[in-house]
């Protein structure tokens, strides 16, 4: 199996498979997983795992299998399991026909406990489990010993038997791996390997077992019987690499793959625990897994991210030891890089203001042409239909302003956007003083040109009031106001710190006419307001929905720096 070349960047976990091609260790395979917990969605973390377990073994042209924990059927369910399939594929991977599942392999992982027990490394002990908290001690205090952990070995194997067959109770019996309970490491101190879980319907297996499987027992035997090399774990799984490693040493199984540990990914203005997302959504604080405002996959697919810049984020976070709290305005600028290089460009009015140019045949039209990206003139061009009332943005005119506002003043001229120089003549105001309307005029000698002898302050977007379609656009921003939203006050919740301006709704825009033949998914650059996609969700809405995607410049920039 080849190196990557050299433009990949390297990692101490890329080190670590060199050094292994290098002995011939794994006999020169590299074989990753991505092993995911079907009991929510995926996460901006879980990207990151992504990227580096099926990065590392395309790049070695080695395999990567997908494969779900399925072992606690009370919190998992289908459709969590065809998310996050649906998730891998977006981000741009497959793994073939290397899909498995932990019960899988239910019926071996039962044969290896009944080794362990016919080995006497493993007994099915009665504690409940305030007892068993008790008796295992403290960091600084060694553990005190099961009393049922002396039973003979014919005794185990028939009370194994019996949770098996559904004789007792859940939480009656757990089998404990004989380990040692004086160990420094408290996940060594007699782990629970299994327990009795009944009255549940499994997605894969039914009702076929009343015992699961624990993760740490799970794990390791699912990485082996797979043939995994390199097994790809987050810092918190460190502790647990001695009980992995112990599983393996004492089962007759050939393969031991290495589990290595890298940091998760902890982002700003954001959380990435599950139990904390599916608060979010269970308690109504978002719309559902797929809010745009949320963290997961389906979020950020529907708030407009594209897998590219999610893989390009990951890429230049890195792969280290060290935990740490990544900056959003990271991932943002990945999106808007992304995005300026390809979405085209459109007109949309969010804040609309009529301007009625006078000297423009009333029963007039006509079709202008515009870029649909000003530095990609392979993207073609699109038509738009000017006609003499438009709408501009309510904050592109002021009465009166000073020189540095490069927008319409009364009496002051500026270029709509690929059409024609005009000149604020009169503001209309209603009865209570508010500005309703303006009448200007234009130069017809303008189009696609300067007007001869004047300097034209600035150009502003614009909408056909004609032609323009009326709809709403969402102005999604950070879910939290604070970078670390897990820090609160005592007694306090992260949900204290949620952003309560994370959701504006507009609902009276007008867009240009190009827009209305957008498909869902697909995104624009909606010029000089941000970047924009039409609603997954709301696609078959008569008046479309656009979210907004991001700003055009990091408007948290300010905000984030000390005394901002």
């Amino acid at each position: 199996m080849s190196k990557p070349q050299s433009s990949t960047p390297t990692n101490f976990i890329r080190q670590i498979i060199d050094q292994d091609l290098q002995t011939g260790k794994h006999d020169g395979r590299v074989h990753t997983r991505f092993p995911p917990e079907p009991n929510g969605y995926l996460h901006i973390g879980h990207a990151k795992s992504i990227v580096l377990n099926f990065g590392v073994a395309e790049d070695y042209q080695g395999l990567c299998n997908l494969r779900f924990d399925d072992t606690n059927p009370h919190k998992e369910n289908i459709e969590f399991v065809e998310s996050i399939q649906a998730d891998v594929r977006w981000l741009g991977y497959d793994w073939d026909d290397r899909l498995f599942y932990a019960s899988d392999y239910f019926q071996q992982l039962y044969d290896f406990a009944v080794e362990l027990i016919r080995a006497d490394k493993a007994f099915v002990c009665d504690l409940d489990g305030e007892q068993m908290r008790a008796y295992r001690g403290t960091l600084t205090e060694p553990g005190q010993e099961s009393p049922y952990r002396s039973r003979s070995v014919e005794e185990n194997l028939d009370l194994f038997a019996r949770m098996k067959a559904g004789e007792f109770e859940d939480g009656a019996r757990v089998l404990r791996a004989k380990i040692d309970m004086a160990s420094p490491n408290m996940n060594m101190r007699d782990p629970t390997l299994y327990r009795i879980r009944h009255g549940v319907i499994h997605h894969q297996t039914g009702e076929a077992w009343c015992i699961y499987p624990m993760y740490d027992y799970t794990h390791p035997v699912s990485d082996a019987l797979e043939g995994i090399t390199h097994s790809l774990c987050t810092l918190e799984f460190e502790d647990h690499r001695p009980l992995y490693d112990w599983v393996l040493d004492n089962i007759s199984i050939p393969n031991h793959p290495q589990q290595i540990e890298f940091s998760r990914l902890n982002l700003e203005y954001t959380i990435v625990s599950k139990r904390k997302l599916t608060q979010l959504v269970d308690d109504g604080f978002v719309e559902g897994w797929d809010d745009p405002r949320m963290p997961t996959l389906a979020g950020m697919r529907r708030r407009g991210y594209t897998a590219a810049s999610i893989r390009e984020f990951c890429q230049r976070i890195g792969v280290t030891k060290a935990d740490g709290l990544v900056e959003m305005g990271m991932l943002e600028n990945c999106i808007r890089e992304d995005l300026d290089a390809h979405a085209p460009r459109r007109m949309a009015v969010m804040h609309p203001l009529k301007l009625v140019i006078e000297n423009y045949p009333e029963d007039q039209s006509e079709t202008l042409q515009a870029p649909n990206h000003p530095k990609d003139e392979t993207m073609g061009v699109r038509e738009i239909e000017f006609c003499g009332e438009i709408y501009i943005d309510q904050a592109d005119f002021r009465e009166q302003a000073n020189k540095k506002y490069k927008r319409l003043v009364t009496g002051g001229e500026v270029r709509l956007r690929n059409a024609y120089v005009i000149k604020c003549e009169e503001v209309v105001k209603n009865n209570q003083g508010e500005i309703i309307e303006l009448r200007c005029s234009y130069d017809p000698e303008t189009l696609g040109k300067n007007p001869e002898g004047r300097k034209v302050r600035g150009v502003v977007h614009w909408v056909s009031a004609r032609h323009g379609i009326k709809g709403e656009v969402r102005l999604y921003d950070r879910l939290f106001n604070t970078a670390d939203a897990d820090r609160v006050e005592e007694g306090g919740s992260f949900t204290d710190n949620l952003n309560p301006d994370s959701l504006r709704t507009l609902t009276d825009c007008y867009f240009e006419p190009a827009l209305g033949s957008a498909a869902a998914g697909e995104q624009y650059q909606f010029e000089r307001e941000g970047y924009f996609i039409l609603d997954s969700r709301e696609a078959s809405r008569e008046e479309p929905v656009f979210n907004r995607i991001i700003t055009l410049r990091d408007s948290w920039a300010k905000i984030d720096k000390p005394g901002g």
